[in-house]
């Protein structure tokens, strides 16, 4: 018997799917790639390269403090993009976002150095990374959102497993940085200095290019398509200000995932080398980490559509405060496989656990007409708190203090204890629609 036509292939709806969550994916790959490539050429290079008149830990410093230059601007990339996706629709900010977030990057890759024009290096070098982060502010938002919105229509009950793909671009794309810094940190170490920190850079073309590809063949929004019909008084962040309480929970959700993140794979890379392992000893541990992570993370995010968002992120958030001394006496330990084991335990398995079912939660924190600036804004709040700030408050605790890893895992508990104080009184969302209008309360116990 001839299978009928809607067993024999997939829907449209399935097909543009499948096509959405690809985009997704491609564009936080970009995204973790492009800003995990600056954090781990920062610790190794960028002292020397662009504040070279520092002293070595000084130098330090300033590198991470323009990788938290980029992530002061990501708000700021939120709200815009954020306006302009909830107006406008979320496709077209998706594509735009994507080429100044590649282009950023490239150009950091075609960078003269502090020898060649002097204080200018430095200063190009913030630009560029503030323009890469109002992009990226604006990015994951759009990216997230058109995975979810367009589960809803025919996955609805498997909204946490489709946001996986967007949340995989970032163990995804750390595999990539640290897989091509691997390649190149192999040089000797005057060919690395003068050229071969710059080949990871200007790669991300490549990966531009593909996105874009990927990102001009898919739909707009099924849930915007219809909510833009309804009319619209204020701006979105208007609104969002008015009742405030959702960007607020939103952010002090995914401080604890971020603040994992960033101290576990760039601060890591510049303490580990510190503490006498080797470049490709430390790319290792985190390209191993990573690889974890990508199975991991889709496995948290499923559960949750099973048992609700709040317990998984709980059980990561208490997982990663719980390995925090543990995770930095294996790395203090100075064996390669103990730093393995350390990373793949606390990035691997821990922050995975609390970043998989982010995307979804905090998507279904707002209504459709503010979830894009809404979930935007609280999203790149936690990433500036988190991992904008952690490597800079790491640096300088470990500078004052005069060495010791006590001050990283203090950070690591306390990032940790804010996600697990906040998703603890947050209501549970993963059995809720999507085709509300406005944003509502979330915490635990209130109608929604």
């Amino acid at each position: 018997m001839q299978p009928s036509p809607s067993a024999a292939q997939p829907s449209p709806d399935s097909r543009q799917l499948r096509r959405v969550a690809v985009s997704g994916l491609l564009g936080t790959t970009v995204e973790f790639y492009d800003f995990l490539v600056y954090g781990t050429v920062a610790a190794l290079v960028f002292g020397d390269l662009f504040f070279p008149q520092a002293d070595p830990a000084v130098g330090t410093i300033a590198a991470f403090g323009t990788f938290a230059a980029g992530y002061l601007a990501r708000p700021l990339g939120g709200i815009v993009f954020g306006h302009f996706g909830d107006r406008i629709g979320r496709k077209s900010m998706m594509l735009l976002t994507m080429v100044l977030m590649g282009l950023g990057s490239f150009l950091i890759g075609l960078l003269p150095t502090y020898d060649a024009i002097g204080v200018w290096a430095p200063i190009l070098l913030v630009a560029l990374r503030v323009v890469q982060g109002i992009a990226i502010g604006g990015e994951w938002g759009g990216a997230m959102l058109m995975v979810v919105e367009h589960a809803e229509r025919t996955q609805g009950s498997r909204r946490g497993l489709w946001s996986s793909f967007t949340q995989l671009g970032a163990p995804l794309g750390s595999v990539l940085s640290a897989g091509v810094v691997t390649l190149v940190a192999g040089l000797p170490d005057d060919d690395f200095r003068s050229w071969g920190w710059r080949v990871p850079f200007l790669l991300s073309i490549v990966l531009l290019a593909v996105g874009l590809f990927v990102r001009l063949k898919v739909a707009e929004s099924p849930l915007f398509a219809q909510a833009k019909r309804e009319p619209v008084d204020k701006p979105p962040i208007v609104e969002l200000l008015r009742r405030p309480k959702p960007v607020l929970l939103a952010a002090c959700v995914g401080i604890g995932a971020f603040t994992t993140q960033s101290l576990l794979t760039s601060f890591m890379i510049s303490y580990a080398v510190d503490e006498g392992y080797t470049r490709p000893q430390v790319l290792t541990a985190v390209t191993v980490a990573s690889c974890v992570a990508l199975a991991v993370l889709p496995a948290a995010s499923a559960l949750s559509d099973r048992v609700g968002r709040r317990p998984v992120v709980l059980a990561g958030a208490i997982a990663s405060a719980a390995l925090a001394f543990p995770v930095l006496a294996l790395v203090d330990s100075g064996s390669p496989g103990l730093l393995i084991l350390a990373l793949a335990l606390g990035h691997g398995v821990a922050q995975s656990t609390m970043y998989g079912p982010l995307g979804a939660l905090l998507t279904e924190m707002f209504g459709t007409r503010v979830r894009y600036t809404g979930a935007s804004l609280g999203y790149q709040a936690a990433t500036l708190v988190g991992a904008g700030f952690s490597p800079l408050i790491a640096g300088s605790l470990l500078a004052s203090y005069g060495g010791g890893s006590t001050p990283v895992s203090l950070l690591l508990c306390a990032g940790a204890a804010i996600t697990a104080v906040t998703v603890w009184r947050l209501r549970e969302t993963h059995t809720d629609a999507l085709d509300s209008p406005t944003t509502t309360p979330t915490l635990e116990g209130t109608p929604r």
